[in-house]
């Protein structure tokens, strides 16, 4: 491709995204789901509220499955003024192998996330892994959409999971799929600091 081409391509390009840029005018909190059965999904949430506290925005994360405080991730975050972090599960189904304890534990965490899907201070709020609560029907959907529906308007919801309920997918403003190809632990390899967990 000559320069002239490749300028005439470019210049054809920017046209097009300042249009889109200029069309998109709302100001408002969006949802953002994550979901698939690749290895990221957590990740990407937390890597976006690092996004959004570099904008000195206030955060909160609620892990509804997870239930261990030696992560990377809270390490790094549970000291930082604008965020605030709460380990709500006992872990996964087939640790903790007590439907009853994991029933009131996503109990416990969802009155917490309906708190502070009302409270206008958060300008984001990171569900990690409440997919699968809708998934073993430990929470029911219906309250959860209608408490994402009348939120404030600025706030920003981030749910993390495998699978996603439909009510949930039908209100969202974002789906991202996270892709599995190729897992090292599949491959015989342990689970390791910093990579894992």
């Amino acid at each position: 491709m000559t320069d002239k081409n490749h300028k005439t391509r470019m210049t054809n390009k920017k046209a097009v995204m300042d249009a889109k840029i200029a069309k998109a005018t709302e100001e408002r909190g969006v949802l953002i789901l994550l979901k698939g059965p690749g290895k990221g999904k957590s990740s990407s949430a937390f890597g976006t509220m690092a996004r959004s506290v570099g904008h000195g925005k206030k955060c909160a994360v609620i892990q509804f499955i997870k239930g261990r405080s030696e992560t990377g991730e809270y390490k790094l975050f549970k000291d930082h003024e604008l965020i605030d972090w709460h380990i709500m599960g006992h872990g996964f189904t087939w640790e903790t192998q007590d439907k009853n304890q994991d029933i009131a534990a996503a109990q416990k965490a969802w009155a917490l996330a309906e708190k502070l899907l009302q409270d206008e201070t958060y300008d984001m709020l990171i569900f990690d892994e409440m997919s699968y609560m809708f998934k073993y029907e430990y929470l029911a959907v219906a309250p959860v959409v209608t408490a994402l529906q009348n939120r404030p308007k600025m706030q920003n919801v981030i749910i993390t999971g495998r699978t996603m309920a439909t009510p949930l997918q039908d209100i969202a403003d974002t789906i991202s799929v996270i892709q599995d190809e190729r897992h090292a632990f599949r491959q015989g390899v342990k689970a390791q600091k910093g990579i894992e967990f």
